[in-house]
């Protein structure tokens, strides 16, 4: 299914690797300084104080302090975390925003992501020590639980871009997994972690083995582990039993039992149920509570293999390999399928209808049957008798003899490393290798059912046998006065069919540079200047490969969207080089003064040639005391799915729609913009369209090939404190600012609503025909549900956005020894001036900090609507005795957030308007029982504090679930988890 995208081609280009670097060499010289960190010496392993290594350059020089922040996560903090998944490392840290994880159900596509800054995980990098992973989505976005956490020895995080040193995508950041090198022995761990309620049991087991070998020349490393979560279900917590709406009242779906039609008398009320006893339709319906069917938590079952081993052959001739597999199971629950407002071609013959309720639907203005006709229809033996007759009704009705929805993701990932490295002189090393993996994703749904199918089912002339009888249909009653008994099994067996579909992407990358010193000495310094020079090819495919229910639209009942096969590709041959200069060292005012700069060219096949940049340096006036600076321009070429992504009708959040009800009623402009987008004029001038189902509303987006790379430009500034005075502290306040232009978004339902309606919804100072062109009704009853014959918002893709954030980084960690060991206080805080997204020029420029909604998370459906606090800290003190024992307190802080302050609170209960402060207290014991054995047990909640209840709707489906935001604040109360390793 993969296909090469058209562009310049890497045979058309004939750029030779030799001409890139020496190019991109010699306009390095021509910069000045640029971005990266200091030593690449951790702190000593009790202290996990806050070095700053190596990502973000490729120079590898300690004696260089280069001038990028760089966020570090130690492997004591790995240790006293007991984490699962790499996620657990990394997601709850100051300035990242939740991505999806396992506390996302709705909407995820069963991988864990980095969102850095809020900016979305697409916009950023995660590494391998040092070297891609293989995407495991068609947004290019990398699976953190591929990450092999046993071997992780340190994650090193870099933010406000770094797409010269890495290439592009990594305009939020850079996250860098290190693993152990050398590891020599034996280890055997095993976590095991339950919740104080008794449910979502966690299991992690790891065994890992390594061995040098020939005297020192070479050594070997294989690491094998199993990893288990338990599923926790909304029906057991008492916050998420029941779905809340807007008001604060409980309620839910509008597609519920019994069956409700669309199709009533003008004035009669607009959407009927039946009776209980199925005699006729009434203007009243029943909601469906969908929420306790849902996880809180994601089980997942994962199987994972890491081997590594190098050897060197002469001196500076050193040969290397790792390769890494993962298979990993992800099962997904929601509230059972049904038929969500779609149309569907209904015979007046239908054997388990009465005269009432057919009189009822011929009434309607839609169909418009008089009444001798309707009865003659409905006394009609089949399609062949003159008098048949078969009508478009809308129905919504919640298929509950189906159970639930079930989705299972199974992923295979493998990935591959080879390479030669060493030392051509004794101060400059190469480095070759080249790297392959794959990814797939099978994804295999079951009990949604399948519209086709039921369509068959509803065209029968008798309750027993359809008109086409193929496949072994049974007739579907919708009608009895059952709920959720009436409709026969065998009827349930004919339309609940399996469909699935399954992606693969692949990366191929290439890499050969050259690092080092230039010279012994600089030009004034004793310190050298360090340079590194390269050049990269990497070639991406991904394709995805749908059964015909999965690819067609509609057909499987409750997906939102479907899965259509497409494929694409390209390719990107990059040149790079970096430059560290030491100006000055240990002269009056300048303990150290610092320039670098480094550029990367970049070829893409699809968006032609870009170049990315930085310029920064850091000054030390007296020893302890350390300015640091980098300005950094990125650029992002899009991915494959936003460029190839079929487009399809899907859902977003919208709660009130200006057209329903009775708002249009006597508003002529109102009645005209409504009428103008589809909605039947009848329907509007009676006042009887419907809201929303259950709070969402149709979205019809995909790729756009025509897109562009977006750019970014970054800009640091720092202070670092190590002042010899006080041993032990180390102090670093860091600002950033990072603006995205040409950013590849699309309209929120904000801003097409806004223009379009007016700022009060009213048809009053709006009424802009280009935007509310971008809406599109259900042709039979107005709304904005149903199936792909209602596109809904439908907002392009485009190159129009701007994205804008500031902050602060600050850290202060202090070691206090004692007498029988050291008390460490490790502090690690963000603070978040501006999160600005605006979609199109003269759109909403909207504000995020501190705020929460359906709008703020940008293209990423699933990421849409993370909340981004104003203020957040996590600090760590742990008491060290010695060798024996470490007692470690993390407190974790997340400020107030509140409603989006630009909406209306119109229908909003007062208590979701806001969310108060939260705090978390994480209480963990390590002890060394023995000189091979150690044992950890920690309280994750301590307090078993609540989260915050603001209701379904005030956020997405995927980050606003469960009454409640899952991924930001904990849900699943205290727990407990124990981990016990075993060392030789």
């Amino acid at each position: 299914m993969t296909e090469q995208i058209s562009g310049t081609g890497f045979s058309s280009r004939k750029r030779t690797v030799a001409s890139l670097m020496v190019g991109t060499a010699a306009t390095a010289f021509a910069w000045a300084p640029a971005a990266a960190q200091t030593s690449n010496e951790l702190a000593a392993a009790n202290t996990d104080q806050p070095a700053i290594v190596v990502t973000g350059t490729r120079i590898a020089n300690p004696n260089l302090d280069q001038s990028s922040p760089v966020q570090v996560v130690g492997q004591d903090e790995i240790d006293l975390r007991q984490a699962t998944n790499a996620e657990d490392l990394i997601g709850e840290l100051p300035g990242i925003t939740p991505g999806v994880s396992n506390s996302v159900n709705n909407g995820s596509a069963g991988i864990g992501t980095l969102n850095l800054r809020g900016l979305d995980s697409r916009r950023n990098i995660v590494l391998l020590d040092g070297t891609r992973i293989v995407p495991a989505s068609l947004f290019s976005e990398t699976d953190l639980n591929t990450i092999p956490v046993a071997l992780i020895e340190r994650v090193e995080i870099v933010t406000g871009g770094a797409s010269s040193v890495y290439g592009a995508d990594a305009i939020a950041g850079v996250a860098n997994f290190v693993t152990r090198r050398d590891f020599e022995g034996m280890e055997a761990a095993a976590t095991f972690g339950i919740t104080e309620r008794g449910d979502g049991e966690r299991f992690r087991v790891d065994l890992t083995i390594g061995a040098n070998f020939d005297d020192g020349r070479g050594n070997a490393v294989l690491s094998v582990g199993y990893q288990e979560m338990d599923d926790i279900i909304m029906a057991s917590r008492l916050f998420s039993q029941n779905g809340l709406r807007r008001n604060g009242t409980t309620g839910g779906s509008g597609t519920s039992v019994p069956t409700r039609i669309s199709s009533t008398v003008v004035g009669g009320g607009g959407v009927n149920q039946l009776n209980a006893d199925g005699t006729a339709l009434i203007p009243t319906y029943n909601t469906f509570n969908f929420s306790p069917f849902n996880f809180l938590q994601t089980p997942f079952q994962r199987y994972n293999v890491y081997a590594s081993a190098d050897y060197e052959i002469t001196p500076g001739i050193e040969v290397y390999s790792r390769a890494m597999y993962n298979k990993t199971t992800v099962n997904l629950q929601l509230a059972p399928s049904g038929l969500f407002g779609d149309t569907w071609q209904f015979p007046l013959n239908n054997p388990f209808i009465n005269e009432t309720i057919r009189q009822q639907i011929c009434a309607s203005p839609v169909v418009n049957v008089d009444a001798a006709t309707c009865t003659a229809a409905g006394a009609a033996t089949g399609p062949t008798d003159p008098n048949y007759l078969e009508v478009p009704v809308t129905i919504n009705r919640r298929l509950v003899e189906q159970g639930p929805r079930r989705t299972d993701n199974t992923f295979n990932q493998f990935q591959i490393w080879a390479g030669v490295r060493g030392g051509l002189t004794d101060s400059i090393d190469y480095d070759v290798y080249a790297s392959y993996g794959e990814s797939q994703r099978n994804n295999t749904r079951l009990g949604w059912g399948l519209k086709s199918r039921v369509q068959q089912a509803l065209l029968a002339d008798s309750p027993t046998e359809c008109q086409d009888p193929s496949n072994g249909c049974f007739p579907i009653n919708l009608f009895g006065g059952g709920v959720g008994t009436n409709i026969d099994p065998r009827s349930v067996a004919f339309f609940d069919q399996p469909s699935g579909f399954s992606d693969t992407t692949s990366l191929a990358v290439v890499n050969a540079s050259l690092s080092g010193d230039l010279g012994e000495t600089g030009f004034f310094t004793d310190t050298p200047v360090g340079f590194a020079i390269g050049t990269e090819y990497r070639d991406y495919t991904a394709s995805r490969v749908a059964d015909l229910p999965a690819g067609t639209q509609d057909e499987v009942l409750g997906t939102g969207a479907p899965s259509p096969s497409f494929g694409g590709g390209y390719d990107v041959i990059e040149g790079f080089a970096e430059l560290i200069v030491p100006i000055l060292e240990d002269v009056p005012g300048f303990y150290s003064l610092t320039a670098e700069g480094g550029i990367r060219v970049s070829d893409y096949s699809n968006t032609g040639t870009s170049v990315t940049w930085k310029a920064g340096g850091s000054w030390e006036p007296f020893q302890g005391f350390r300015i640091r600076g980098i300005y950094q321009r990125s650029v992002r070429s899009p991915n494959i799915g936003e460029l190839f992504l079929p487009v399809t009708t899907g859902l977003t959040g919208l709660a009130v729609d200006p057209c329903a009800g009775t708002a249009p009623v006597g508003n002529a402009a109102l009645t005209a913009i409504c009428i103008a987008q589809g909605a039947p004029a009848a329907l509007v001038n009676a006042g009887v369209i419907q809201q929303p189902s259950a709070e969402q509303a149709n979205l019809t987006t995909g790729g756009n090939p025509n897109l562009d790379p977006e750019v970014a430009d970054s800009f640091t500034i720092g202070l670092v404190l190590t002042p010899p005075q006080v041993p032990g502290l180390t102090v670093t306040v860091d600002y950033y600012d990072i603006e995205i232009t040409d950013a590849i978004t699309q309209r929120t339902p904000d801003d097409i609503l806004t223009p379009c309606f007016g700022p009060n919804l009213d048809g009053v100072g709006g009424s802009d025909p280009s935007v509310c062109s971008l809406l599109i009704r259900n042709p039979l009853n107005g709304s904005l549900n149903g199936g792909g014959d209602t596109p809904g918002f439908a907002p392009p893709l485009t190159n129009q956005g701007t994205l804008l954030t500031r902050g602060v980084d600050f850290r202060v960690a202090y070691r206090v020894p004692l007498n029988f060991g050291s008390l460490n206080f490790d502090l690690n805080g963000n603070w978040t001036d501006t999160l600005k997204f605006q979609a199109v020029p003269g759109g909403i420029n909207r504000e995020c900090v501190g705020q929460y909604s359906a709008n703020c998370g940008f293209p990423s459906q699933t990421q849409g609507g993370a909340i981004t606090p104003e203020w957040t800290f996590n600090l760590r003190t742990t008491l060290s005795i010695d060798d024996l024992a470490d007692i470690s307190l993390l407190w974790r802080w997340i400020d107030s957030v509140d409603y989006e302050r630009i909406l209306s609170r119109a229908g909003l209960d007062p208590e979701f308007e806001s969310i108060d402060e939260a705090n978390y207290f994480d209480l963990s014991i390590r002890s060394n029982v023995s000189e091979n054995f150690d044992v950890t047990l920690t309280v994750f909640n301590l307090l078993d504090r609540d989260p915050p209840v603001v209701g379904n709707s005030v956020g997405t489906s995927s980050q606003n679930a469960g009454n409640t935001f899952p991924s930001t604040y904990d849900t699943l109360g205290r727990r407990y988890s124990v981990t016990g390793r075993l060392r030789f």
